[in-house]
């Protein structure tokens, strides 16, 4: 039997899993995961409010419900943890499905003020990661703006001019809930530096911003006009040209007064974060203009936007990972169809999925087949893995590394103490928010 580790247990990792033990019935697959909690960005990245969506779960839940793959959470593989070399002597392979863990930065004075947060630190937040800080984001804001305009851009615009009866059925933790509920945010800018016909949102989520209740979308027609795709976007691919109809629609209607007020705003570049008492107040933009190359150029011309909250969201970027190779250049694993190359060679055993194999592009899909791609080339390179003797008992060998483990049955737990504390608020499930929690949960005795 070919035993294999997945490190990462979001929609790459299990699409791993899934291709190696139904290409092969020869093959055993551990998921591990450093959280608890299986899905990855599923659970923690996607809106609360995008049920649809979070219902993959289901999917990757029969991923790691079936008989020759197992779920072990709670192993950090790396310093503090399960040292890279020991996990590849326990296993036959290793596959590394570990995304790209951190955010890109805009390089621009102010960036760190406070007030200043990357989008992912506050979808973190209201997901309930355990690892995230509850920094007071919406404390004494007035006014946001949202750097970015891609889907992760649309999710935090959405979820501040969200009220209290949306989102209270959702399975967001109740301190987010509570301090989102008391929100005195009215003015929400969401800012891309290039037009309405480059702008990485999909249309789904951009009409959404339209149909929130208690809020009003306003597009500037003078701002839009200077893209040649918005003046005439017959000869865009159909999703920029359906973006474009929507943006347009909200240029020839302004809303109504709203107690939110959604402004999305293009040709506008970020040149600074402007203090205010120590804190940020404004964000400085300089206007742009299309240079005719697909690109923008500045223009000398500058505006301030009030803000007190400020989120970035101009992208995600992967991080080394011990004993590992790196391209700094494109935050990714250098690969030959998933196999870790070192200085060009393959190194046999060692493979990658996901993000942190082509970089973080795609939708949720994207993974399946790039994970497919991964799983047939080590099951090519089979015959010389198997070649090698592991342990059978590898939960043994992962606690004397330092491991806590969380199997399934941990998992169910956790799954019905956030059923019980939902329930005790008079809610549905409601995430439980932090680390000792979680484990308290994954560690209990089933009545």
């Amino acid at each position: 039997m070919l035993r294999v580790a997945v490190v990462g247990s979001g929609p790459s990792g299990c699409y791993t899993a899934q291709s190696l033990v139904q290409l092969d019935s020869g093959v055993c697959v551990d998921v591990l995961d450093r959280l608890p909690c299986p899905y990855g960005l599923v659970r923690y990245g996607v809106a609360p409010d995008h049920e649809k969506i979070k219902s993959l779960q289901n999917n990757l839940r029969a991923v790691l419900e079936h008989d020759r793959v197992r779920f072990i959470g709670g192993v950090q593989v790396g310093p503090g943890g399960v040292p890279a070399a020991r996990l590849r002597e326990l296993y036959h392979a290793v596959v590394y499905c570990v995304g790209a863990a951190t955010d890109r930065h805009l390089g621009i004075p102010g960036e760190d003020l406070p007030g200043s947060w990357s989008a992912t630190q506050f979808v973190s937040w209201y997901s309930a990661h355990p690892d995230a800080v509850d920094g007071g984001f919406l404390r004494d804001a007035r006014s946001a703006v949202v750097i970015g305009v891609g889907n992760v851009a649309v999710d935090v615009t959405r979820m501040l001019a969200r009220g209290l009866a949306e989102l209270s059925p959702t399975d967001m933790p109740q301190a987010a809930l509570t301090a989102l509920a008391a929100s005195r945010v009215t003015e929400i800018h969401m800012v891309g530096r290039r037009g309405p016909s480059q702008a990485r949102f999909t249309t789904k989520e951009l009409r959404e911003l339209g149909t929130l209740p208690g809020a009003g979308v306003v597009a500037d027609p003078a701002e839009l006009a200077p893209d040649p795709g918005y003046t005439d976007p017959s000869a865009l691919p159909a999703p920029q040209r359906r973006n474009v109809e929507v943006l347009r629609g909200w240029a020839e209607s302004p809303p109504a007064d709203a107690p939110h007020r959604i402004h999305l705003r293009f040709f506008l570049r970020p040149v600074e974060l402007l203090a205010e008492q120590g804190h940020v107040g404004a964000v400085r933009f300089e206007r742009t203009a299309p240079d005719g190359h697909g690109g923008v150029t500045g223009t000398g011309r500058y505006e301030d936007i009030e803000a007190q909250l400020v989120l970035r969201s101009v992208g995600y970027l992967g991080v080394p990972m011990e004993g590992l190779p790196f391209d700094a250049k494109t935050g990714t694993v250098p690969n030959l169809a998933g196999r870790v190359l070192r200085e060009g060679v393959v190194t046999p055993g060692e493979y990658v999925a996901g993000w942190i194999k082509r970089g973080p592009t795609g939708v949720i899909g994207t993974n399946r087949p790039c994970a497919k791609e991964t799983a047939m080339s080590l099951l090519e390179d089979a015959p010389l893995l198997a070649a090698r003797d592991v342990p059978q008992d590898t939960l043994t060998a992962l606690r004397a590394a330092g491991a806590d483990p969380v199997e399934w049955t941990g998992w169910q737990s956790i799954e019905r103490a956030e059923a019980e504390l939902g329930a005790s608020l008079g809610r549905g499930v409601v995430k439980l928010p932090d680390w000792q929690s979680l484990m308290n949960a994954a560690h209990s005795k089933v009545p």
